[in-house]
């Protein structure tokens, strides 16, 4: 490694995990698009910060995922023994066709916009009881007592997880963020990952074997189903799948909605606005979406030698990183101020869901639970204010964007 270590004395222009880049990472972005916007970092990844090669890289089928290979380029031969690096492998997110258009194929079905749609009541009803239970303390933390209750819920029904099952999911820990994260991982971290992976496996191994006994109208028995026939799936990709799927089915909502609530609360005119004119929510959580990506960062790895992208040559084997949240605030595509919160800015096509065959499964369901999330707080608490909308706490992961807490009185 050490020939690529850097010779000036400044900064790295990429540093994700560097306190003051997780507190605000836009000005960094700005740089990198300005001063090297695909830029080579001391790890050898490619780093693409603009629109249009971000855009490009997430639907450009010389594009993959790779990921077997690419771990292994990482941290040798031995990694795909680790049991957290060998359950992610199987993830449907980190998976190529065929592999990846058979695992997709069995669940899209669930994640239809009608479907979706019809999960607006049972939505509608898990935030109203969220409330009810909150309203008279007069003070909550907008992120454990309210934006994580109802992506919980909603995938635990998804899932078919029973009532009685739920608690421990509630007060789960949400550290395992830093799996994602482009900064190779301790070995402690791996160790860590590797516990928690055999934790979700137990849990779910013994949900199959509820669903098989008692199916239900739920994924996991749908899943169950397609692996007892055979050639559709194997035991252990059902069981990454249901770990990915538990996951992505709230972690990035959490963040969502979180993330919403601070940029709105930090911009009082658009707080203003949004609470005299609900009919913008559906608007504003494209805008939140855009300003403030819950995802900030996602993978490819070359196919094939590319030989000019943002005037870089790469490499087969190495990899893009695509920069979402850097994407989001290209002035080439948001020439109106991007850098300002506009709920009412016309044209929002954020890149937070990423794109091309991995677009996310879950987008629709995920603006949905935003939509009732953030527009059901200011209708029924409006005077909520933020403890400190100055210095919140950021979780210290870098692809998934989120607040630790936000506390908040009313």
């Amino acid at each position: 490694m050490n020939e690529h270590v850097q010779t000036t004395t400044s900064a790295p222009l990429f540093n994700p995990l560097a306190p003051e880049f997780i507190r605000d990472p836009y000005p960094h972005y700005e740089r990198l698009r300005t001063t090297d916007p695909m830029h080579l970092t001391p790890l050898g990844m490619f780093v693409a910060s603009r629109h249009a090669e971000v855009s490009l890289v997430l639907r450009d089928k010389r594009f993959g995922k790779d990921y077997v290979e690419r771990s292994k380029r990482r941290y040798g031969p031995q990694i795909m023994d680790e049991p957290v690096f060998r359950s992610m492998s199987h993830w449907m997110l980190q998976q190529d066709p065929p592999d990846h258009t058979r695992l997709r194929g069995l669940v899209v079905k669930a994640f239809t916009a009608r479907r979706v749609e019809d999960m607006r009541p049972r939505i509608q009803q898990i935030v109203d009881q969220t409330l009810d239970a909150i309203e008279a303390k007069g003070r909550m933390d907008l992120i454990e007592d309210f934006a994580f209750r109802l992506p919980v819920t909603i995938i635990c029904d998804m899932l078919g997880i029973p009532e009685e099952h739920r608690e421990v999911f509630y007060n789960s820990s949400r550290d395992g963020g830093r799996l994602l994260d482009p900064v190779p991982l301790t070995k402690a971290e791996i160790e860590q990952g590797n516990a928690s992976n055999l934790m979700a496996q137990m849990y779910f191994q013994q949900l199959f074997e509820l669903r098989r006994k008692n199916p239900g109208d739920d994924l996991t028995t749908q899943l169950v189903q397609a692996e007892e026939d055979g050639s559709k799936l194997s035991n252990e990709e059902l069981t990454a799948n249901i770990i990915l799927l538990f996951g992505a089915g709230h972690e990035t909502t959490v963040n969502l909605i979180g993330n919403g609530l601070l940029a709105l609360h930090r911009n009082p005119d658009q707080l203003a606005l949004l609470k005299a004119n609900p009919a913008l929510t559906t608007n504003a959580v494209e805008e939140f979406l855009r300003y403030d990506s819950s995802v900030q960062l996602t993978g490819r790895v070359a196919l094939e030698d590319i030989e000019d992208l943002g005037g870089k040559k790469i490499p087969k084997g190495e990899s893009v990183l695509c920069l979402l949240g850097s994407a989001n605030r290209d002035p080439a595509v948001y020439p109106d101020r991007p850098d300002r919160l506009d709920i009412t800015r016309p044209k929002i096509r954020p890149l937070s869901f990423g794109g091309g065959i991995h677009l996310c499964l879950g987008a629709q369901l995920a603006r949905i639970e935003a939509e009732v999330a953030i527009a059901t707080l200011l209708r029924r608490l409006p005077d909520l204010r933020l403890d400190d909308a100055e210095n919140p706490e950021w979780r210290p992961t870098f692809v998934l964007r989120g607040l630790k807490r936000l506390p908040a009185s009313w």
